[in-house]
């Protein structure tokens, strides 16, 4: 793939630089044009320097918009004639201080997005975890792929961000349409609140999937069968 990268913070460094490794096509796009050409050129893998607009331009398959909250939806809007018809891959967290959801009562930053390029197909992944968990080769605990939920609405775009997924080492995970972009973002927020703010294992608040609705059959039947008194 051919794949723009709006953004030279953290997350377009981890996510783009597994890309590069998988053998895509990336083009790194930023206001700094020194900052770009940096990142770029310690990534290598013939990555490009660019302008946002230029990486915009060179993404024919899809756009990292890998800019903080309320960025993106400027960004996308001053741009959105040239993200026609483009995938456009949201992976910010909505979280201010006191790990608040700064989306509460409005549309989520990825609904944000694709209001402000409306010819875009929009889609929400890789915004549950740490900068350095995406650097991981691969994040693999305990021996399972992380599952990285995608949300979305269009089926070539899902399709394209499940591809960059496994790319990363993750497993995609359908996580529905745009409509629960707002659920991950506020999971993430949660997550952060639990990791951060009590220094909680997010993980554990979950059941296994075996005990999701409860125990399972097999267990459920376990003592249920004819006893030395029936007998």
């Amino acid at each position: 793939m051919r794949i723009g990268v709006l953004g030279t913070g953290n997350m377009a460094d981890a996510l783009a630089t597994h890309w590069v490794r998988a053998g895509h096509q990336v083009a790194i796009g930023g206001r700094d044009a020194r900052k770009a050409e940096r990142l770029a050129t310690r990534m290598g893998g013939g990555v490009q320097p660019a302008s946002l607009r230029a990486a915009v331009e060179f993404g024919q398959e899809v756009v990292l918009a890998a800019l903080p909250f309320g960025a993106g939806a400027d960004v996308a809007r001053d741009l959105s004639a040239a993200l026609e018809g483009k995938v456009l891959l949201d992976c910010s967290n909505p979280v201010g201080p006191g790990f608040r959801l700064l989306t509460e009562g409005g549309p989520s930053a990825a609904r944000q997005l694709a209001a402000a390029a409306p010819g875009a197909h929009v889609v929400k992944a890789f915004n549950l975890c740490h900068e350095d968990v995406w650097r991981m080769r691969p994040p693999v605990f305990d021996g399972r792929p992380l599952a990285v939920p995608v949300c979305g609405d269009d089926e070539t775009a899902l399709a394209r961000v499940r591809e960059l997924v496994r790319d990363v080492g993750g497993d995609p995970v359908a996580g529905g349409g745009l409509d629960r972009a707002g659920l991950l973002e506020a999971t993430a927020a949660l997550f952060i609140a639990l990791w951060v703010g009590e220094g909680a294992d997010a993980q554990a608040i979950a059941p296994p999937l075996a005990y999701a609705a409860g125990p399972s059959h097999q267990e459920s039947q376990v003592g249920t069968g004819p006893s030395v008194r029936d007998s």
